[in-house]
């Protein structure tokens, strides 16, 4: 019986062709700093150089590189679209409040009016 249950458990840990399930991340080809410095040279150069040229002067696959760039600029597009709804919405906070404030100031002025003239009636 416990043999029979170890073959299960040993049938059940591994994949359907004998493999392990667990999987190991991969070991990235690059380092990270590599990456970083590559982008910013692309990114800083005015021209912008031939990616296949900058990939061979950094010794990287001109494959990776592009693919790093454009993560780069996806980043960077997504960071410049929200800064710009973040003003939008604060410029239309700051109406708002500007209009609640002259509101405030009506309705105080109108109390005003109205607690003078229960004075003098009364």
């Amino acid at each position: 019986m416990a043999s029979r249950l170890v073959r299960i458990a040993i049938r059940r840990s591994l994949g359907s062709r004998g493999k392990r399930n667990d999987r190991v991340p991969a070991v990235r080809k690059y380092p990270d700093d590599l990456r970083s410095h590559a982008v910013q040279l692309y990114r800083e150069s005015e021209p912008k150089p031939a990616i296949s040229r900058l990939a061979e002067h950094l010794g990287v696959h001109r494959e990776a590189l592009r693919t790093w760039i454009r993560e780069d600029e996806a980043t960077h597009q997504d960071d410049d679209q929200l800064v710009t709804i973040r003003l939008a919405e604060l410029r239309d906070l700051r109406k708002k409040n500007a209009e609640l404030k002259r509101a405030n100031e009506i309705l105080r002025a109108a109390s005003a009016l109205f607690a003078a003239e229960l004075m003098e009636v009364g």
